[in-house]
């Protein structure tokens, strides 16, 4: 080996163990079962918002300012643009005619924009320069009203599998790294963000969208990443099987896998499910599309700025929802107690889920019907993801036995969503889970 090769590979490893070594340090406190109560009060504040957005700067059918004004005018008080491997802070025109999804995004432009738009002809096609993230920002945001971030959608593969991470208020733009295997690819790709995190000194929170996406991501990937504590447990697109099949676990039934063996088998901090659009579609809602509206998040934090609203995720306070307010939820050494916001004629059913120690840890590959193994999150018994307890109506308590390893909430409204990501879904929303007394303590 030359002496330049040997400088590269030597600075090459370099870099792996400090990125590891950042990546051990950046990691927020873990929870404790220290009482906490998650309501608005005195400076903090439930703040709505949604961390998966597409634009015409990769495959979504709509501008920046025109989504942005989706969301700001149904009452959102945050947004992050996640285009596919790329950041929109550079120059880029767009063919209007190139299909009618586009004639139309720009009619609804010109319309609501008539002096905004920057407009050219190339070889006899009329094109539009799209706008910067930082102008839509400037021309759309509102200080402490609705905020406006800029993320990526980092699109990477193994394979034939899809394995893509959302970075939030993300600085530099973060080509997809591949890897090994799909845990491999997640870990190089976290271990990527959280570089640019600790260098830049940008506030900034990576997760794993859509598990079930061509079922790439299994319960058995997520597990082992380490630095990464979120994932879509609820994503508005039709297509990326949030309920799962007889084949594959549902994003609960892999939240609660994960949960467990990250708790009693990996040493490694819980995990929190996010809900998230992925919209694509902006012009004909309601259909069968991935269109704005149906996931968000609701953030506790004491002000409408990057830091406090990532800090405060980081830590789990926030909520995920499909249509369900909750009102409060607080946690003791004791237990949880959480109340939804009740709305006339609508009923509740509120479910404490969780794993105890002492759960049968046992697991078998799935097999399809001439016995070959399908690659799909394993088998578990029953004992995992228990309906501990079920309550009707819009509050409910749960107290600790002593043999919880982790405790979660989800709360089910009878009415069904007015937009449907599937067939059958009714509003919802997902509290984080807590870690019971029985969870083994982690350093």
């Amino acid at each position: 080996m030359n002496r330049s090769l040997r400088s590269v590979a030597v600075g090459m490893v370099v870099l792996a163990v400090c990125g590891l070594l950042l990546m051990l340090a950046q990691s927020p406190p873990e929870p404790t079962n220290a009482a906490e109560v998650l309501q608005a009060g005195g400076p903090l504040r439930w703040y709505r918002g949604n961390i998966h957005t597409h634009s015409l700067w990769s495959d979504g059918d709509d501008y920046l300012e025109m989504i942005a004004l989706w969301y700001r005018d149904r009452n959102y008080d945050f947004l992050c643009f996640t285009d596919h491997n790329v950041l929109s802070n550079t120059e880029r025109w767009s063919d209007v005619l190139k299909n009618q999804g586009r004639k139309v995004a720009y009619d609804k432009l010109k319309a609501r924009f008539p002096d905004w738009i920057d407009e050219r002809t190339t070889d006899g096609r009329l094109e539009v320069r799209l706008r910067r993230f930082d102008e839509v920002r400037e021309k759309v945001g509102i200080p402490d009203k609705f905020l406006l971030l800029l993320g990526e959608e980092i699109s990477d593969r193994f394979e034939n599998l899809p394995v893509h991470l959302n970075v939030s208020n993300i600085r530099e733009a973060i080509p997809p790294l591949g890897g090994d295997s799909v845990y491999d690819t997640i870990q190089n790709n976290v271990n990527a963000a959280i570089a640019q995190r600790e260098r830049t000194g940008q506030p900034m929170m990576v997760h794993l969208n859509h598990p079930n996406f061509y079922y790439a991501v299994t319960a058995e990937d997520l597990m082992k990443v380490r630095g990464e504590k979120f994932f879509e447990v609820y994503n508005g697109h039709p297509s990326v099987h949030n309920i799962g099949n007889d084949q594959h676990a549902s994003t609960e039934q892999i939240w609660d896998i994960v949960l467990t063996n990250r708790l009693a088998q990996l040493g490694l901090p819980i995990m929190y499910g996010l809900a998230t659009d992925d919209g694509h579609e902006y012009h004909k809602i309601p259909s069968r599309h991935s269109e704005p509206g149906r996931g968000w998040v609701m953030v506790l934090a004491d002000e409408l700025k990057p830091a406090s609203l990532i800090s405060a995720m980081e830590h789990g306070r926030f909520y995920a929802s499909s249509g369900v307010t909750l009102d409060h939820v607080a946690t003791s050494p004791a237990g949880i107690e959480l109340a939804a916001r009740p709305e006339p004629g609508v009923t509740y059913t509120i479910e404490f889920v969780g794993t105890r120690r002492g759960y049968n840890a046992e697991s078998q590959p799935v097999r399809d019907k001439a016995g070959k193994e399908v690659r799909a999150t394993r088998r578990y018994s029953d004992d995992i993801g228990v309906v501990l307890k079920k309550v009707a109506g819009p509050k409910a308590e749960y107290r600790f036995s002593g043999d919880e390893l982790y405790v979660r909430a989800r709360i089910t409204s009878s009415r069904p969503h007015p937009n449907p990501a599937e067939p059958g879904e009714f509003e919802r929303a997902w509290a984080q889970p807590v870690i019971g007394p029985a969870a083994p303590k982690t350093e």
